[in-house]
């Protein structure tokens, strides 16, 4: 399914496929992801997360941060994708970064730290904050407006690039000029990518 949309090393494959094993063995004992949905991992969550992906490629050296990674999503597949940048995947929920870290090893990913901490704690800057619907895009912002790093290296200015879905008119009025929005159905042709959204909001300072 990933090859379909990205072109992909004999090692980035065999990472990809490594996921289902791994996930459905940590999904035995701690829950991250719904029961329903592990049997959809390739599309709803590692190509949801690879979204990211297709409104941006990421330059080698950029360095990211995912916030509420939760078992790893999105920051474990765009690492597997974007094997020369730095991934930090931040979550409160300790065991929730105890997969995230257990995946990332299983899978040889170098480039990548977890973090159990809460966002108004991390300190570092960042070219991009990503997320996947974590919370309000306001709060979000607000949050993380500390962390976007003021050195460009990428086609795109440095920012936000979050998942969402569902009717964004409320969390993007004080955005309205600047974000864009993009449907990931414009990229991934599955039915189950309507009304799902990848927003990015350029740093403009403050």
């Amino acid at each position: 399914m990933i090859s379909q949309y990205f072109t992909l090393t004999t090692r980035q494959a065999e990472q990809f496929a490594r996921l289902d094993g791994l996930y459905r063995d940590w999904n035995s004992k701690i829950n991250v992801i719904s029961r329903k949905d592990i049997d959809h991992l390739y599309d709803h969550h590692i190509l949801h997360s690879l979204a990211i992906a297709e409104a941006l490629r990421f330059q080698p050296g950029t360095e990211i941060i995912d916030v509420g990674t939760g078992g790893g999503f999105p920051g474990i597949p765009l690492a597997i994708l974007f094997p020369e940048c730095r991934f930090t995947l931040l979550d409160s929920v300790g065991k929730k970064i105890k997969v995230a870290q257990a995946v990332a090893d299983a899978v040889g990913l170098t480039n990548v730290e977890c973090v159990q901490s809460r966002i108004e704690e991390e300190k570092r800057q960042y070219d991009f904050v990503v997320s996947r619907g974590v919370m309000p895009l306001p709060d979000l912002v607000r949050l993380t407006r500390k962390n976007i790093s003021r050195t460009q290296r990428n086609a795109m200015p440095n920012g936000w690039l979050i998942l969402k879905g569902g009717n964004l008119h409320d969390e993007l009025k004080p955005f309205r000029t600047l974000a864009e929005v993009t449907p990931v159905s414009e990229f991934f042709k599955d039915e189950w990518f309507n009304e799902k959204y990848i927003i990015y909001l350029p740093y403009t300072g403050g």
